[in-house]
């Protein structure tokens, strides 16, 4: 762990486009709260505020909230110290027009940060922190710099409170699952939340066949919907599927983003997708599998191998990862084809002292933006 002297105090403008499912707006609400519990004062803009409701629905200190409309409303605005395009979104440009002329008036540093997502390719980290001069419009003469979010010490670091590792010491899995209504009877815990997977009905089959019984705990949305139709399938097929309810579903309401932490830690085993949940999971420290975002020209699977590497995952895990995300295979040993979390333990665990060991995402951006001449 690292102690990190104080930082001077900024104002941030974080800009974000919801894209897909949230996830770029859960990110940088993370951020913003992050950046405002060490003491920085952030504004978040972003295009569609209405999931912070569910997400979110508790203020932070420190965080204001702003729609960010096209054009942009920049009646008793003034920017802050600090911009940051989430994403490779792009700032309007009477924003920027405003924020060239306040940083020229003052004297103090252009502090314009392009945070991209994340990834353990080798690109991430020699491209983070390098410099981007603005060629034309009204930012012309200013300087960008990309950050690169990352999981090894020469990139920007992940998302990471203060206090993370002490609310996880406190946390009580009994009262939590009570709170939530699951019926929990000390069996294994499971849970869900993915797209449309391609491994989806093959695990339900494994866990409905298996000697130890799971319960699924099913997030709200595409996972809960997805579910829904491969359980309806199977039924169809075989009225018998899962006769001795060694498989419990439960559909779980929809989570704000602290009680999404608390099911990660309360599981034995999680399936995230995205980055902001994938961040999460490693944080929890349990056997994870990740559903990667696809992408049409296949660059996802580069990106995964790549975290595997990482995560220096067993050939189980790979596979299981492979198979999950519906990519090409290899003949498989029949353990190699397994649901096997039992064996992924070690990975995780080794993996999550990595990472408590680096500088968190946010102290890096702080001590980025202070030093940048």
């Amino acid at each position: 762990m690292h102690c990190e002297s104080p930082a001077p105090k900024l104002r941030w403008d974080i800009f974000c486009r919801v894209i897909d499912n949230f996830g770029d707006l859960g990110v940088c609400w993370r951020l913003a709260c992050n950046l405002a519990q060490r003491g920085q004062t952030v504004r978040l803009w972003a295009d569609d505020i209405s999931a912070l409701a569910w997400m979110a629905p508790q203020a932070e200190p420190g965080v204001e909230v702003c729609a960010w409309t096209s054009p942009i409303d920049l009646t008793g605005i003034t920017p802050g110290d600090v911009l940051i395009e989430a994403f490779g979104c792009d700032i309007d440009a009477e924003f920027i027009a405003a924020y060239a002329k306040q940083i020229s008036l003052s004297g103090q540093p252009c502090v314009w940060i392009n945070l991209e997502y994340l990834s353990a390719e080798a690109y991430a980290a020699r491209c983070h922190g390098l410099p981007s001069p603005v060629m034309s419009g009204p930012g012309r003469g200013l300087t960008k710099h990309f950050f690169y979010p990352g999981f090894t010490s020469n990139t920007g670091g992940l998302l990471r409170e203060p206090d993370l590792i002490v609310r996880q010491t406190q946390f009580d899995r009994q009262a939590w699952l009570a709170r939530q209504g699951v019926p929990w009877q000390g069996e294994r815990l499971v849970s869900l939340f993915c797209y449309e997977p391609a491994g989806l009905g093959d695990l339900l089959d494994s866990l409905a066949k298996s000697a130890e019984p799971t319960r699924l705990l099913v997030t709200q949305g595409r996972a809960s919907v997805a579910v829904g139709a491969e359980v309806l399938h199977r039924k169809s097929l075989n009225p018998l599927w899962n006769k001795d309810k060694t498989l419990s579903l439960f559909y779980l309401p929809q989570l704000c983003q602290q009680d999404f932490d608390h099911l990660l830690w309360a599981c034995d085993v999680n399936f995230v997708r995205g980055e902001d949940s994938l961040v999460r999971a490693l944080w929890a420290g349990k056997p994870f599998i990740w559903q990667i975002y696809p992408q049409h020209d296949g660059a996802h699977a580069h990106k995964l191998k790549a975290f595997l590497d990482w995560l220096e995952a067993p050939a189980s895990l790979r596979a299981f990862h492979d198979r999950w995300n519906g990519l090409h295979l290899p003949a498989l040993s029949s353990r190699e084809a397994s649901f096997a979390p039992e064996d992924w333990q070690v990975c995780v665990t080794q993996a999550k002292a990595r990472l408590l060991a680096q500088r968190d995402l946010a102290s890096q951006l702080l001590s980025f933006a202070a030093n940048i001449p």
